[in-house]
């Protein structure tokens, strides 16, 4: 376990800290909700970009690290870079069980997601990769609190590796939230520019998440399935619902995500991981509507 010490950021918990969660995908099944396949298949297809968006978002902000004069914002980002670098290689772990699981349509999706970033790095300013990087990171705060609002319903009752997870990945989202807006503003601080990298963000994400799920609903033969279409219908008007008011706050002249109170769950799952860092890699699922997010290791 690697805690790294306080940085001097106030955020979740007065600090940022890199984790290292021990996850085991072992037992991951393909549809690690059994309930919700649809679910599975949206966050599958977004981890499929995880290893490919966050070293990009890395090599953006390390470019700019020799540009900003703030030491304390300096150590911001080094401590935020560390954290994705976390995020993406985990994630990569969990993607590497859909193509062991026979999923033939994750080789096509990777190399299309590696060949976006690589044409941003290459062909876009800085400004404006600095811009994608401040517009992911909103709308991720924004799906984090989403994830931990609704996570009994999207979670309750799944595998609990893979919903340990996700909601670590987002808690941690929600703690460095305030780095990538803070490096934007203190090299351009530009609205317009600000707004670019927020819908191209999201466009893009959201974008080829949806060939995600679909390409691999269809391995499943679920696509052309009625009732599974329309309970991806339901999820999705249930997902944008709650998630497109914390997406047009961004929008906001005068927004700043250090507006944005930090949910109450995260910060007991920052103090179960300070006591007992098994525990948040196999949280009980069955009593995620608890506000304390302590599992059940009997299971385990």
């Amino acid at each position: 376990m690697t805690n790294e010490p306080m940085s001097p950021t106030t955020i979740l918990n007065g600090r940022m800290t890199v984790r290292q969660v021990p996850f085991s995908f072992a037992r991951t099944p393909n549809h690690w909700n059994k309930a919700k396949p649809e679910f599975s298949h949206v966050v599958n297809a977004a981890s499929l970009a995880m290893p490919f968006l966050e070293p990009y978002l890395i090599r953006t902000m390390r470019a700019a690290r020799p540009r900003i004069t703030d030491p304390t914002l300096q150590t911001e980002l080094d401590f935020y870079v560390r954290q994705e670098a976390t995020h993406y290689k985990k994630h990569r772990a969990f993607n590497d069980t859909l193509a062991d699981a026979g999923y033939v349509c994750t080789a096509g999706l990777e190399s299309r997601l590696a060949e976006d970033y690589q044409a941003l790095e290459s062909r876009c300013s800085d400004r404006f990769n600095l811009a994608y990087a401040e517009g992911f990171e909103s709308m991720a705060l924004a799906i984090g609190e989403m994830l931990i609002q609704d996570r009994e319903y999207l979670f309750g009752g799944s595998d609990p590796a893979v919903a340990s997870l996700v909601l670590w990945h987002f808690v941690e989202e929600i703690e460095h939230k305030n780095v990538t807006f803070d490096v934007f503003a203190h090299l351009y601080g530009n609205y317009f520019w600000r707004m670019i990298g927020l819908v191209t963000a999201s466009a893009h994400i959201f974008w080829r998440t949806g060939q995600g799920y679909r390409a691999l609903l269809k391995e499943d033969g679920l696509w052309a399935n009625r009732t599974s279409r329309w309970q991806m219908v339901k999820l999705l008007l249930r997902i944008f619902k709650q998630l497109t008011p914390k997406w047009l706050r961004i929008w906001r002249p005068g927004y700043h995500p250090s507006q944005i109170k930090d949910p109450q769950w995260g910060r007991d799952w920052a103090a179960l991981f300070a006591h007992n860092p098994v525990g948040t890699a196999n949280l009980d699922t069955l009593q995620l509507s608890a506000s304390s997010p302590m599992p059940d290791l009997s299971r385990y």
